[in-house]
């Protein structure tokens, strides 16, 4: 598969609200950890890795973690996926160290999805799901799960659970004014990335 991304797109007027008009942090890469990334340590180090199933996908995180300081590095997985990974880094300790409890992960306490998180999650493992839209949702999660749904309802995007029979884990967003606002959220669409993956790409 060729991770040549695809030309941007002309570029389009910044809203107040979107996440680009924010300063990206290390703490925005909760996001990914709400969603199917992982997250191990090593002495004083640690190293986060998500497996995507699209090469935009690639580009796009390898991208938003190098503005982050990260960088960050891709191989294809043996069922036609993309493992993409970090080094390990002793910037990346604090995140383990909040997010990990024995072997698997929870959320901390005070727990939050922004924007910039949401659009690291989304650019990860969102899928479009007309009417609505997929937050996909590490398969080995089920402790994460309470308390990452907590955070999409109090960030105004409540979400249906969706078991593996249908279709998830996921967090399924619905309704116009949801898709609004997590639109709205997670800011304009990477040039890599298909209108239809992301939401108000198509619009």
């Amino acid at each position: 598969m060729s991770l040549t991304p695809p030309s941007p797109d002309p570029v389009r007027q910044l809203s107040l609200f979107s996440t680009e008009a924010a300063d990206p942090s290390l703490a925005d890469l909760a996001g990914l950890l709400a969603g199917p990334a992982e997250v191990v340590r090593m002495g004083g180090t640690a190293r986060l890795s998500v497996v995507v199933d699209a090469a935009w996908r690639v580009h796009v995180l390898v991208a938003e973690l190098a503005a982050r300081g990260v960088p960050a590095s891709w191989e294809p997985t043996e069922d036609g996926r993309h493992l993409v990974r970090t080094a390990y880094a002793s910037t990346l300790a604090p995140l383990a160290v909040a997010w990990l409890r024995g072997a698997g992960k929870r959320p901390p306490a005070g727990f939050h999805l922004n924007g910039r998180r949401l659009r690291l999650w989304l650019a990860a493992a969102g899928a479009a799901d007309p009417p609505g839209f997929l937050l996909r949702l590490g398969a080995g999660d089920q402790s994460c799960w309470p308390q990452v749904r907590a955070a999409l309802a109090a960030g105004g995007l409540a979400g249906a659970l969706l078991d593996p029979g249908a279709g998830g884990p996921a967090y399924r967003i619905t309704g116009r004014r949801r898709l609004a606002r997590l639109a709205e959220l997670v800011g304009d669409r990477p040039p890599a990335a298909p209108a239809a993956d992301w939401p108000g790409g198509a619009a």
